[in-house]
């Protein structure tokens, strides 16, 4: 077991359903849970590295990300977003439906072929993609459409060159009648949650603020802050174009 803050030890047991046992949440199915003690040490490591990062951070505004869109919001960096990623919902199950027809989830629910049929996915988005996992075989029979991405969840990581490849695959799977997507990378909260969220900035001209609560609505979601400085990017460009 890895080496809990010493704070957070007494939590992580309490909170946690198999103590200091190993985890054996193997169920996979849409709508059950992720291990809720993977997600409290992922959520825990989050809010240290935040804490010790914005404490550093000149900018203090507490509050009002969530009342301003970010074209109109000047300070708008990446601990704002932070904030707001943490705030609200912080769950997710191995899949979430965060706009209509749009899935975002994890390796596991990639690989339940039941649960795919079920669901009625036609288009399956890997942001993870490797050799080793991932390949257009793997959907053999369920007439599902595959498109992998090659990407690493690291900061230094240019996803951005992604951006508009991902989205149109996105948009042509929704467009299509009955179309369903899932976009996944290993666990569903930074990789593929920052393409879901470029694909609603390209085609819906929903703000990155905006991108975000939308999809926080119905998956907590951390992508990583190389990931959300591309993505303010992204939402600057936009907002200029639309301001030319």
């Amino acid at each position: 077991m890895p080496l809990l803050p010493k704070a957070s030890a007494a939590t992580w047991r309490r909170t946690h359903p198999h103590g200091s046992r190993p985890c054996s949440c193997r169920t996979v199915s849409a709508t059950s849970k992720m291990c809720p003690g993977n997600w409290l040490w992922a959520s825990m490591t989050f809010m240290a590295r935040f804490s010790r990062s914005s404490s550093r951070s000149p900018v203090r505004t507490r509050g009002v990300l969530e009342e301003m869109p970010a074209v109109q919001h000047p300070f708008l960096n990446v601990f704002e977003l932070e904030r707001l990623l943490y705030t609200g919902k912080t769950a997710c199950n191995h899949a979430d439906e965060v706009w209509p027809g749009l899935y975002l989830g994890d390796q596991d629910i990639a690989n339940n072929r039941r649960e795919l049929r079920r669901l009625g996915i036609t288009h399956v988005l890997n942001a993870s993609h490797s050799r080793w996992r991932g390949t257009p075989e793997a959907y053999e029979g369920l007439g599902i459409r595959y498109l992998g991405v090659e990407a690493h969840d690291s900061p230094a990581f240019d996803m951005s060159i992604h951006f508009q490849t991902a989205a149109d695959f996105i948009h042509r799977a929704l467009n299509q009648p009955g179309g369903r997507i899932l976009v996944h990378c290993a666990v569903g909260v930074s990789r593929s949650a920052t393409l879901v969220l470029a694909y609603l900035m390209l085609y819906h001209h929903l703000t990155l603020v905006e991108a975000i609560k939308k999809v926080k609505d119905h998956r907590g979601i951390i992508p990583n802050r190389g990931f959300l400085r591309q993505l303010l990017a992204l939402d600057r460009r936009l907002r200029q174009g639309l301001e030319a």
